[in-house]
């Protein structure tokens, strides 16, 4: 009988080995999630807890921001030590545990990577500025000063400044594209890429799904220094850096995005290809080149599985016009490549802010863009809260902890406002985040936005973004699909998406006034109902009131 019974047992599945491909990735900020030991800071077993509810949403797959141990000048993307959690996160231990739950909900973890560049107190580093011969000597970028003492090239600091900071004791200059606290690792030595797949590999190893790989286009630098060139004033923008940073004056020719970085995410892309099923999503930062770059990353089956660029985390407001100029740009640089959108993350203002500030229907608005980005061909990254709608906090100059905030304070008031914590219930001592008094105050305006007070309601944006993810999981050709663009005039943007027999027309109205679609004589159209947002068939047309949108299939 216990033969018989072993013959009968179904094999295990295959993994999905796809399973990236129009993924929709809840990201995680550890520091403000949920803080389950009363200390004021999100920690890893506060994210345990919450995950019931980011399943919930119908989410894919987890991304966790840094969470290692790190003197946390930068909050986390200045490492110290790669392999193992800070204790104000908790250990190695509730790690495992939250991947274990994380599995049993379904839900897929991915970790963010910070590999282009370390922290000053991690031990390569000490060991590479005591001397000039030391074993590590070559694993950060060194250079002697100019003649005249000022730095190798004319390279400058996102963070500003500089990219070059003098060290006494080496007599040379290091480079951090970052703050002086980030130096950047030397990736033409190979010692430091190996190093590098072996912490990647020990992740791995501990069960997570994938990695999404912070800045991924600075880990090369040219060898020969050279002096960037300036940009004529008409050509800055400010998608990677505020339009207050002289950072936008240059073209960064020479301090990023390298040709010889493909060889290196080949060499990553084949040690993910090791394990089941495990993908990464690179963060693509240059305002020249960005889909160019995030095209050459992810093309063919042997570098990066999908990356993204700020082409929707600047300040410029969407518009029907940008969606389809940057989606056809990206066809058309990258047919075998994949996006991943977002609409905001920890870097930027909440685009509740950026974009709805002004809308005569805030609610209304988010809904409507929110699901023309996940509708989008690509994956897709949810920042916490964007589900309700939180916008930018407000904060005062003595509440700031972001260094880069206090730098370009008051023009640019950093990154803290879209950091500020998690609001789950608006009954509880600062929303539900913690007992204790948290590291950035809640906002109040977002106490009324918290869970507890749109979980069930079906008009809310919460339950909107439920509703609408189960429609597309729903609907392949929404997840996997090709992507055609049809003509519509207007703020309004329509398209199909196709996978196999499915095509799916999706149209979007993203202003106030009600917009009309023409689809051509005798062409009629069976909708799709489930999304929960309006708009109808008239005659051989589609007919969208402000902030509608319309799903179907046509005749």
């Amino acid at each position: 009988m216990q033969a018989a019974a072993r013959n009968l047992a179904q094999p295990e599945p295959a993994p999905d080995r796809d399973w990236w491909r129009g993924a929709v990735i809840y990201q995680i900020y550890p520091r403000s999630f949920q803080d389950s030991n009363g200390d004021g800071i999100g920690d890893l077993k506060g994210i345990m807890g919450r995950l019931a509810y980011i399943a919930a949403l119908g989410v894919d797959a987890i991304w966790i921001s840094p969470f290692f141990k790190s003197p946390m000048k930068d909050f986390g993307y200045d490492v110290s030590d790669y392999c193992d959690v800070d204790p104000m996160f908790g250990t190695l231990a509730d790690f495992d545990a939250l991947v274990e739950e994380a599995h049993r909900l379904g839900l897929r973890v991915m970790i963010d990577e910070v590999i282009s560049h370390t922290s000053d107190i991690h031990p390569w580093f000490k060991e590479s500025r005591s001397s000039r011969d030391n074993p590590k000597a070559d694993w950060y970028v060194w250079a002697d000063a100019r003649p005249d003492g000022t730095p190798p090239s004319n390279w400058l600091s996102i963070f500003g400044g500089s990219a070059w900071q003098w060290d006494t004791r080496r007599q040379q200059y290091y480079l951090h594209n970052f703050l002086a606290e980030q130096p950047d690792l030397n990736f033409h030595n190979a010692e430091v890429q190996e190093a590098l797949l072996d912490v990647t590999r020990f992740w791995l190893d501990r069960g997570v799904d994938g990695f999404r790989l912070d800045t991924i286009n600075f880990y090369f630098h040219s060898r020969g220094l050279e002096d960037n060139p300036a940009l004529p004033p008409d050509q800055r923008n400010d998608q990677t850096a505020p339009a207050v940073n002289p950072y936008n004056y240059q073209d960064h020719l020479y301090d990023k995005s390298r040709p010889e970085n493909l060889a290196f995410l080949e060499r990553f892309r084949a040690l993910l290809d090791e394990y089941p099923a495990a993908a990464a999503v690179g963060e693509v930062g240059d305002s020249q080149r960005g889909l160019e770059v995030v095209a050459a990353y992810t093309a063919g089956e042997s570098r990066i599985q999908m990356c993204y660029a700020f082409d929707f985390l600047a300040p410029e407001k969407i518009s029907a016009a940008r969606v389809r100029a940057v989606l056809e740009a990206f066809g058309s640089v990258a047919s075998d490549g994949w996006s991943c959108w977002a609409f905001s993350n920890h870097d930027v203002m909440r685009h509740a802010s950026r974009w709805a500030a002004n809308e005569p229907d805030r609610l209304a608005y988010l809904k409507v863009v929110s699901a023309l980005l996940m509708s989008l061909r690509g994956s897709v990254c949810l920042y916490q809260g964007e589900e309700l709608g939180l916008g930018e906090a407000e904060l005062s100059f003595e509440d700031l902890q972001d260094p880069y905030g206090i730098r370009f304070w008051p023009e640019f008031k950093g990154r803290d406002g879209c950091r500020t914590p998690m609001v789950w219930d608006d009954e509880e001592p600062s929303g539900g985040f913690s007992t204790a008094r948290p590291w950035l105050p809640v906002a109040r305006e977002h106490l009324p936005l918290a869970v507890n007070r749109q979980q069930g309601d079906p008009a809310s944006l919460l339950e909107h973004y439920r509703r609408f993810l189960a429609f597309r999981q729903g609907h392949p050709a929404l997840v996997k699909g090709e992507i055609e663009f049809l003509a519509v005039e207007g703020d309004a943007v329509a398209f199909a998406r196709r996978q196999g027999n499915e095509r799916i027309v999706c149209a979007f109205n993203l202003g106030s006034a009600p917009a009309a679609l023409a689809l051509g004589d005798g062409r009629s159209g069976q909708a799709l109902g489930g999304h929960g947002l309006q708009g109808t068939m008239e005659g051989n047309g589609i007919a969208l009131p402000g902030y509608g949108a319309w799903f179907g299939r046509l005749a």
